[in-house]
């Protein structure tokens, strides 16, 4: 059975996954392969996500990814942009793919945030191109805006870090 997927309905689906709980998505068509990997584990939540339906391994997993949350990302050689050495107080908010950043939602069009803004859960921050896909990104955590480390129109690694800020 062969499927068609237009832009409106892969906007459903991500919408879809990214208000549901899950973590990894894979779709896979005869010329296309789509992959969603998601990180919603914080400190307090990963308590409560565990259940008794959730296998001991993936607790384990669960609980090592809350630690490395806190483990800055080292960029691969390859990156166009190595940013510089972090402040141990800041939190990186890094690319979860790879793209084009842009600061606004189009050109001429004010900045979705400014160095010294505050932001707070579920703000957009930027926007990530993909494959024509335009992937608003969101705040995690409310957050006060120290650094963007990424210029307006350019490429973007996965991994990379987009820009630094300070939880409040």
């Amino acid at each position: 059975m062969a499927m068609k997927l237009d832009h409106e309905d892969l906007n459903r689906l991500i919408e879809k996954i990214s208000s549901s709980d899950i973590q990894e998505f894979l779709l896979e068509g005869e010329d296309f392969k789509l992959e969603i990997k998601r990180n919603l584990f914080h400190q307090n939540q990963v308590i409560n996500n565990l259940d008794s339906n959730t296998s001991f391994e993936e607790q384990t997993n669960a609980n090592q990814k809350t630690i490395s949350d806190n483990i800055p990302v080292v960029n691969e050689p390859e990156a166009p942009q190595v940013a510089p050495p972090g402040r141990s107080d800041l939190t990186e908010i890094i690319s979860p793919m790879v793209g084009t950043f842009y600061r606004a939602a189009a050109p001429g069009e004010e900045p979705f945030v400014e160095v010294g803004n505050n932001v707070k859960v579920g703000q957009t921050i930027c926007i990530l191109e993909a494959m024509k896909l335009m992937n608003e990104i969101e705040s995690e955590f409310n957050a006060e805006i120290v650094e963007i480390l990424v210029e307006n129109g350019t490429p973007v690694e996965f991994g990379q870090v987009l820009m630094r800020v300070k939880q409040s």
